[in-house]
């Protein structure tokens, strides 16, 4: 690693003057900026309970954050040092410098921060788009993994769920924009209950703190002049790694995986086909499958504590710390 690629890093306190609100940072938690040439990260700590413990990173889906991770994180405090990224252009991370919101691209940032910061092999974690990028990490990286886990990963399938064409179609040039005109009017609350209702097996599961709290957290992303751009660019970005093929591909890259592997489908997801899990199973191999039948889309923010437990015995069964 040259001296130019080393991280400058500073513990998030104040929002900038170009946002309005700060990003809600839970106890325990702890939010800190890394800067790299032509990007720069927003990284959300879990530090672990001991010193020594082996580190993790999360990485999460399309239109979240690193607070998705915020339920499961403590509950593996005690077996593993946790990082939460938000990738370019989501969460509290600006915009990348060359625009490149591809799954390569978000791939690379990952890399990237890994590299400079010196972390890896870390216990790698991924849901849904992150999910994709955790895959490609691992294939392209295999020094830099330890274990992984994919919640849903957003993996090429040839017949796609109708609940999922609305987030694909948001690939199509002009499309976002118009969306954003057609619905200047939605309330915060209208358009959380929508991602609820999309993401959550039982968005009745959702205490009125969390509401809140995804509410709040709503209104300050809207804020954000390039919030529609990033979601358009990175739900192309996952259009196009889906029609990729050869040795770029997500299926390929899956077989090329050595790092021992878990598997997380919810059997009501609407945006990752259920029957997507066997063949998930055959193509990373020695996986091992976890299905949660009342689940939707973010398992780990479900049923954290269920899935906890199968990240533990997945980190136990590759010898733990």
């Amino acid at each position: 690693m040259s001296s130019t690629e080393l991280p400058e890093t500073r513990t998030a306190a104040a929002p900038s003057a170009a946002r309005t609100r700060a990003v809600r940072v839970a106890d325990g938690e702890e939010l800190r900026s890394v800067a790299l040439p032509g990007l720069t990260l927003t990284v959300r700590a879990r530090p672990g309970n001991r010193p020594g413990l082996p580190p993790a990173l999360y990485v999460h889906g399309l239109g979240g954050s690193s607070q998705n991770w915020s339920a499961l994180m403590p509950l593996l405090a005690d077996v593993v040092d946790g990082e939460a990224v938000d990738l370019p252009g989501f969460g509290d991370s600006p915009p990348p410098d060359d625009g490149n919101y591809s799954v390569t691209g978000h791939a690379r940032a990952v890399i990237r921060l890994l590299d400079a910061g010196g972390r890896g092999p870390v216990h790698l974690l991924g849901n849904s788009m992150g999910g994709a990028v955790a895959t490609r990490v691992a294939a392209v990286r295999p020094d830099l993994v330890r274990t992984l886990t994919l919640v849903s990963p957003a993996l090429p399938e040839l017949r796609a769920q109708r609940t999922a064409w609305p987030t694909a179609l948001l690939a199509v040039p002009g499309v976002a924009s118009f969306f954003a005109k057609l619905t200047k009017d939605w309330t915060a609350e209208q358009r959380v209950k929508g991602v609820l209702s999309l993401c959550y097996g039982d968005p009745g599961q959702v205490t009125e703190e969390g509401f809140r709290h995804a509410v709040e957290e709503m209104e300050r992303r809207l804020e954000l002049p390039y919030f529609w751009d990033a979601m358009a660019r990175s739900s192309r970005g996952i259009v196009d790694a889906y029609t990729l093929g050869g040795q770029h591909g997500l299926w390929r890259q899956a077989e090329r995986v050595l790092a021992p592997t878990l598997l997380v489908y919810g059997g009501r997801d609407r945006l990752v086909s259920y029957r997507m899990a066997r063949r998930a199973a055959a193509a990373f191999r020695g996986s091992r499958l976890l299905t949660l039948p009342e689940a939707g889309h973010v398992a780990m923010m479900e049923y954290p504590e269920t899935v906890a437990q199968a990240v533990r015995d997945l980190i136990a069964d590759d010898g733990g710390s």
